[in-house]
């Protein structure tokens, strides 16, 4: 097999590198990690041989180059069918298909407001009326995920699939910046932190000295 080669950006700061990083460690595929800063003044010369237009994260294997999070996730998920990235049913699968571009296409406030960090934690942080609607929204789809499709497992549609990847980011973000969670959304959190993979990303983000400025937020933060 073709070795399979994964750019990322920082682990602290690369909620988009995240993403198929945890499906392909979650699940032992080998790879290997090329990471590179999110510096500005670096980023752009580290990416000048990829057609991703300078973003991270990439997947490559061989003359394959796959940009774009779900792009990449709807790659491994065909490459590698045995792993099951999409849930088997078909209702169960094409909900799982719809949430995750949800969580790739909305939620801007959440985004913005939440910048993914594995470092610190921000006690009392404020949120706008913009971001608790998304939040609203993201806790119904957990709900109506785990309602429907999770009899099987402890996520989103019982077992691991591409869906947990999409949100493993807002995961931490809501971990970080200390938001209060429904029984439903504290259950899931507490499942995706726990796994091996997230604990291995967040204690590798902690590690890491470099900082990002425009990805910190102005809020008294203390060490997560």
């Amino acid at each position: 097999m073709t070795e399979l080669t994964l750019t990322i950006g920082n682990k602290n700061y690369s909620s988009w590198s995240l993403r198929p990083w945890l499906f392909l460690s979650h699940h032992g595929i080998p790879f290997r990690e090329h990471p590179v800063s999110l510096l500005p003044e670096s980023m752009a010369r580290e990416m000048q041989s990829y057609f991703s237009d300078g973003k991270v994260p990439v997947l490559r294997e061989g003359e394959i180059e796959v940009w774009d999070s779900l792009a990449i996730l709807e790659y491994l998920a065909e490459r590698f069918p045995e792993k099951g990235g999409w849930p088997a049913g078909t209702g169960a699968r094409a909900t799982a298909r719809a949430v995750s571009a949800e969580m790739h296409s909305s939620f801007p406030d959440l985004r913005n407001e939440m910048p993914m960090n594995c470092r610190r934690r921000f006690p009392g942080y404020r949120l706008s009326d913009g971001a608790r609607r998304d939040l609203k929204r993201l806790f119904e789809l957990w709900s109506f995920c785990r309602g429907r499709f999770g009899a099987r497992g402890p996520w989103l549609f019982g077992e691991f699939t591409v869906a947990d990847c999409m949100y493993a980011p807002v995961v931490l973000r809501l971990i970080g910046y200390e938001v209060e969670l429904d029984p439903v959304a504290r259950a899931y959190c507490d499942t995706v932190y726990a796994s091996p993979a997230i604990r291995a990303w967040v204690e590798a983000g902690k590690a890491e000295k470099e900082v990002i400025p425009e990805d910190e937020v102005d809020w008294p933060g203390e060490p997560l």
